[in-house]
């Protein structure tokens, strides 16, 4: 997993609640393991006009102009702001992986669901919760006609417009930690390679007949 580092993006307003998984991505896209691939496909059933399916060229289907992502005011945002209960619905950790593909590096709105704000850690993806009020005040600022640029910085835990515009968020410390070092579960787990090694070799003598294979 990389590690995050402080950024300046370009914001695109998603003014809908209760946006779930399946809309983030919908299911009939879900037959992949890999990370990667999913970007083209999210919010996939906004996003188009027509009904998606994996292997189709979305270079050639045509686009809802109604829909956010395809405003070009928003092309390349990196920062998507939303509304409450993001990301509710099934625990597929495809949500998360689609959001990192398309681009999306930091998600604000002012609430997640509980399973996709622990995947998002897991994958690199910054989620941020604020209180309405300033959500709001987000929107209003990220709907006029000149984009919005909001400068993310999880050291100071600050997300600032200008000098005399920011807001502060509150994140647990050991997931900042793990976003700020890259560290995923699995990263963890090989910090203590060395004490995991030790201990298979102290049980491998302990009860050898554990690891003995049968033929």
């Amino acid at each position: 997993m990389n590690k995050f580092e402080s950024f300046t993006g370009l914001v695109c307003p998603l003014d809908r609640a209760n946006v779930d998984t399946d809309a983030i991505i919908p299911k009939q896209f879900l037959k992949s393991t890999q990370r990667s691939g999913f970007g083209p496909n999210l919010f996939d059933e906004w996003r188009y006009l027509d009904h998606g399916e994996p292997g189709m060229d979305n270079h050639l289907r045509p686009t809802n102009p109604r829909f956010v992502l395809n405003d070009p005011r928003y092309e390349d945002a990196d920062i998507l702001l939303a509304r409450e209960n993001f990301g509710c619905g099934s625990s597929r950790e495809h949500a998360p992986w689609a959001l990192l593909d398309y681009g999306f590096k930091v998600l604000i709105a002012p609430s997640f669901a509980d399973i996709f704000y622990n995947n998002c850690f897991k994958n690199g993806i910054l989620p941020i919760t604020l209180p309405t009020e300033q959500i709001d005040q987000l929107f209003e600022l990220a709907t006029n006609d000149a984009a919005l640029e909001l400068s993310i910085n999880l050291t100071t835990q600050t997300i600032q417009q200008d000098e005399q515009t920011h807001w502060s968020f509150d994140i647990d410390l050991f997931r900042k930690h793990c976003l700020l070092e890259g560290l995923d579960d699995i990263d963890l787990t090989l910090q203590h390679v060395d004490d995991i090694k030790a201990y298979e070799k102290k049980r491998t003598q302990q009860a050898p007949w554990l690891f003995t294979q049968n033929h």
